[in-house]
């Protein structure tokens, strides 16, 4: 397992044997106090056994768990049923973070829920030549008089009245919860960060995932933060025009266990609930995109929205065991997460993405092909940019 992980490589000069190997997790297992045996039947999924990436097609035994294709850019074609989704709903915190969002942004949740007010407005069309209505069509009784004068018999469609146009929009937000969002990103960070980092492997380990979920005290900001914020930025907006919206993350390890985690779902209202989850989203594990996004495109084809999006927000490119890691086979991930996309406007879905990743323009002209993304050049920018992306596209 830690020699195949997507995360933790090794040189050939530190390449560990089977047997340390297996001590050194056997130690981490031991320090995080979990037990060899296996859990009682009912309790989560259980123990998953990694598939081979050359075996055949999966079967989705376990509830909410959905199969799904690959596609294989070198064969030409898909891979039948060969990754697993598993949609998860994300476990509740508190709303501290929510509500501390929303006290440290107040002037640009204020300046964002004016410009998005500006949009009901133009709901409003005026229809011209109309029986009956509000008031008088000018150009259309100045021809009546014409015509009436001239012998001729004028038209009685002299009115006119506003309709309301109702907007008719829904979107579902995908989140890279991958680990690489626990990187920092302050220009300063607190030198005691790295003077407490423990010298021993197990110690470390045990350092790090407590890190990752937020235990240890930062002294600086994590794009997973910054992608919360604008979570809570977003939702002001959505919530301001009463768009029909969606919010997960994703992440995962191997094609039978990619992680779909439900923030806010689709049907679901917005209530203190989700202001809880967006508390506990934090970097997971690797990123196979290209079943999460055919998972998203799922939720939106039971919607009747007119206008269908799918807006993809990440810190880099696809990358998971057997499916694109450094130094190996890249493509792959890419042209399959392309072809999501691509399965995603054949549906009638417009997709766009969101990278924070700087060297996001070497990957996604080809994972996104003639499809719109943005490569944001200033990281800090992102949640008064998302809400704003999202104005442009839905107007």
């Amino acid at each position: 397992l830690l020699r195949e992980s997507a995360e933790l490589e090794f040189d050939s000069d530190s390449e560990l044997d089977a047997d340390s190997m297996t001590t050194f997790a056997q130690n981490i297992m031991r320090e995080a106090g979990a037990s060899s045996a296996s859990p009682p039947p009912g309790q989560g999924y259980g123990p998953m056994g990694h598939e081979d990436e050359q075996g055949g097609a999966l079967e989705a035994r376990e509830p909410r768990t959905y199969v799904y294709d690959e596609w294989d850019f070198r064969a030409g074609d898909y891979k039948p049923k060969w990754c697993i989704v598993r949609e998860k709903v994300v476990e509740e915190g508190e709303p501290q973070f929510f509500n501390d969002t929303l006290f440290n942004h107040a002037n640009l949740i204020a300046d964002i829920r004016r410009q998005f007010e500006l949009i009901m407005p133009e709901n409003f069309r005026k229809v011209r030549r109309l029986i009956d209505g509000e008031d008088l069509d000018l150009d259309a009784s100045i021809e009546a008089i014409i015509d009436r004068r001239s012998g001729v018999t004028p038209s009685e469609k002299v009115y006119w009245r506003k309709n309301k146009i109702q907007r008719d929009v829904a979107v579902v937000f995908l989140l890279d919860m991958s680990a690489s969002t626990a990187e920092a990103i302050d220009e300063v960070r607190h030198t005691s960060d790295d003077q407490d980092t423990p010298d021993d492997p197990v110690e470390y380990m045990m350092w790090l995932r407590n890190r990752r979920e937020g235990l240890v005290r930062r002294h600086y900001k994590r794009i997973i933060d910054l992608e919360k914020e604008s979570t809570v930025l977003l939702i002001q907006a959505l919530e301001t025009i009463g768009d029909t919206y969606g919010i997960y993350g994703f992440s995962g390890y191997g094609r039978e266990n990619v992680e779909f985690y439900v923030i806010k779902d689709v049907d679901e209202r917005f209530d203190e609930r989700i202001k809880r989850r967006i508390d506990k989203i934090s970097p997971l594990h690797a990123t196979r995109m290209g079943p999460a996004i055919r998972h998203a495109n799922s939720k939106l084809e039971q919607q009747d929205a007119k206008t269908k999006i799918l807006f993809l927000l990440s810190d880099g490119r696809p990358q998971d065991r057997g499916y694109s890691r450094e130094g190996v086979e890249k493509e792959y991930a890419v042209h399959d997460t392309h072809a999501a996309l691509l399965e995603a406007r054949r549906k009638s879905i417009i997709p766009f993405c969101l990278t924070v990743d700087k060297a996001g323009h070497d990957y996604l002209k080809t994972m996104c092909g003639d499809m719109s993304y943005e490569v944001l050049a200033d990281i800090w920018s992102l949640p008064q940019r998302l809400p704003m992306l999202y104005k442009k596209l839905t107007i």
